[in-house]
């Protein structure tokens, strides 16, 4: 005699079925893992377009160097002292230059992620996400490789000219990918901040709140990024990042007075209607 056993399978998580977007903490966690194996693929992908154009990049961070070589009558050298140096230094950056190449991909599983509970007609704000965040993305990438010859000249002035500057090659590099990185991801800020306000998660006039916290973090931030002997490098990338802010809060301001002023229209419809049904 053969026992039968049933099997309860799990329900998948659906915004089909779920209008609302109410979701568990097992579904959080299994939202999460899908969109971080989608995010995983996208950026594996762009990591083999990374290592073919590698060898731009290199040029690209080289030139500084080249600068100061000249400058310095050839006492400025960057120096691979390992045999796998130059392999692994390929390899960091290609994942580097995949972060940056995938950045469509992950901004918008990063912000599904973060709004699950949109409803169809507010789906229309990841579009909006994206539109705005991946030019502030490439943007800031792009700001951190104008910033970056400047801070490796300061630095270079405070070794003797008699003395050679060495450069070891992975520090080198990655201290220039981190900081081209980090400005990038420094700029989406803002506009996960607006978007969390367009999805009612967060006023407007909190965020103005924040405004002095916000310039101690930009401060903060472009001091650690930029050595403290080069203040315009700092200002350079600290303006910016305040200006992005106060853009974002008045936005956030902007949206709050007109989810405002419509939500009062409802109310007042709605206490027109129950008065004359009495």
């Amino acid at each position: 005699m053969t026992a039968s056993r049933s099997v309860t399978k799990r329900p998948k998580y659906s915004r089909k079925h779920n209008p609302e977007g109410a979701m568990g903490l097992m579904d959080h966690l299994v939202e999460f893992r899908n969109r971080f194996v989608i995010s995983t693929i996208a950026i594996v992908l762009a990591m083999v377009v990374g290592f073919v154009v590698s060898d731009a990049v290199f040029d690209l961070l080289r030139r500084p160097v080249e600068m100061l070589t000249e400058e310095r009558g050839g006492r400025v050298s960057i120096n691979f002292g390992n045999v796998t140096t130059a392999f692994d230094l390929r390899l960091q950056m290609a994942l580097t230059l995949g972060v940056v190449i995938a950045s469509p991909v992950w901004l918008y599983q990063f912000w599904m992620f973060l709004m699950p509970g949109l409803k169809k007609t507010e789906r229309r704000y990841a579009l909006g996400f994206l539109g705005a965040a991946i030019p502030l993305f490439l943007g800031g990438v792009v700001l951190g490789v104008v910033v970056m010859p400047r801070i490796v000249e300061v630095m270079a002035t405070f070794a003797p000219k008699q003395d050679t500057v060495w450069y070891e090659a992975k520090m080198y590099y990655s201290f220039a990918l981190t900081l081209c990185v980090a400005v990038g991801i420094a700029f989406v800020v803002p506009v996960v901040l607006v978007m969390l306000n367009f999805a009612g998660l967060l006023r407007g006039k909190t965020i103005l709140k924040a405004w002095r916290m916000a310039v101690m973090v930009s401060a903060l931030f472009s001091a650690m990024a930029t050595p403290s002997a080069d203040v315009l490098s700092m200002f350079l990338l600290m303006i910016p990042m305040i200006l992005l802010y106060f853009i974002a809060t008045g936005i956030a301001l902007v949206h709050d007075r007109g989810a405002d002023r419509r939500q009062r229209k409802r109310e007042a419809a709605l206490e027109d209607e129950l008065n004359t049904q009495a």
